[in-house]
């Protein structure tokens, strides 16, 4: 059985817990409270360097960073495919995920926030605008690929691909930031009708083992 090092919040980690929920794997959940700290532990930098989730491990073969988890996921174990054959469309998805792993997770993840309030001393209010001012831009950008890829229930039509994937996780952490989403009305689309589907209500925060209320 696989295993999976998460954090019911890390958006990185939900991204592939709602794609091991759309195959259908079944998975050993190991989680890891990175709020504490422990991930910059001695034990787990062996285990990922980078000190972060998600990690997987398929049998003795282990894999960091999450695009990378899901490609792999999804060469392994093609049903459902989440990444088109066609290679147009691939690549633009691909494109649609990176806005999103890229340009507006990676500066806004927990270990950003707290460097920018522990060592520059960036106050609340700060940090809430800092945090804010890149989802809207984020956003914004999603918002107009989705002008040109929306066409049925999902991200690019009326099949899933890893475009809702990265999404949901992302649309729901700003929704929990409190984010003036409003204006971007196709990706409230997307997300309220994967919240519909059961693998995306397993993948769910607040269904994981180590949910924190």
């Amino acid at each position: 059985m696989m295993k999976l090092y998460s954090f019911f919040n890390s958006s990185t980690s939900y991204r592939v817990r709602i794609a091991l929920a759309l195959k259908g794997l079944e998975y050993e959940y190991l989680p890891l409270n990175i709020r504490t700290g422990i991930q910059d532990e001695e034990a787990f930098s062996a285990v990922n360097p980078m000190n972060g989730v998600p990690v997987l491990e398929d049998d003795d073969f282990r894999l960091t960073q999450s695009m990378a988890i899901l490609q792999y996921l999804d060469d392994k174990y093609p049903e459902p495919k989440l990444l088109p054959q066609e290679i147009e469309k691939k690549a633009q998805v691909l494109s649609f995920c990176q806005i999103i792993a890229s340009d507006m997770h990676p500066i806004n993840n927990l270990k950003v926030l707290k460097y920018l309030v522990q060592k520059l001393n960036v106050n609340e209010e700060q940090k809430t605008a800092w945090y804010q001012h890149w989802i809207t831009k984020g956003f914004t950008a999603i918002e107009r690929k989705l002008e040109e890829s929306y066409s049925g229930n999902f991200c690019f039509g009326d099949e899933l691909s890893l475009a809702d994937v990265c999404l949901i996780p992302q649309y729901a952490n700003a929704q929990r930031m409190g984010c003036d989403l409003d204006s971007f009305v196709l990706s409230k689309k997307v997300f309220d009708k994967c919240l519909e589907l059961d693998a995306f209500k397993k993948a769910d925060p607040k269904q994981q083992p180590d949910f924190i209320a």
